[in-house]
């Protein structure tokens, strides 16, 4: 058995060991703009809901890849990858698709613009764990002002 497939969910459950709760209206503790994730809840249920379901819960057994060798759509509600890539990954991710790196998401450039984009990041990070949010928060920063 390959272990790889389940670091994430290993150092998910990691992170969150001191919390057993999601900390509603996190959005406003993170001094997100509500008015900015409520438009991108809105933007995720009409562009991303159907790969990565209504609540971003991504598809059972995410981790594993199907019979034609790719990953189907993770979760993005904390339980899943995305939490370990910095803000720009993300956004990368989301306009350009996963195409190029073996998987099935479209690119969302000329769909959804820089603004959209990030409106649907806070949306879905809304719902991560606040212990969770503050350790991915600390990774972004660090990859921000890392010399490039």
């Amino acid at each position: 058995m390959k272990l790889r497939p389940l670091v994430p969910i290993l150092g998910f459950f990691l992170l969150t060991a001191c919390t057993d709760s999601r900390t509603p209206g996190a959005a406003e503790s993170r001094r997100a703009d509500p008015q900015e994730v409520a438009r991108g809840a809105v933007l995720y249920q009409k562009n991303c809901a159907t790969c990565h379901g209504a609540n971003a819960e991504g598809t059972p057994e995410w981790y594993k890849a199907g019979a034609d060798g790719r990953f189907p759509p993770p979760p993005l509600d904390g339980s899943g990858h995305a939490w370990h890539h910095p803000r720009e990954a993300l956004k990368k991710t989301i306009r350009e698709g996963t195409a190029g790196l073996g998987g099935n998401m479209p690119a969302w450039r000329g769909k959804l613009s820089d603004r959209d984009i990030e409106a649907v990041i806070l949306w879905f990070q809304s719902l991560w764990p606040a212990e969770l949010y503050r350790n991915w928060s600390l990774m972004d920063d660090q990859a921000r002002r890392a010399p490039t």
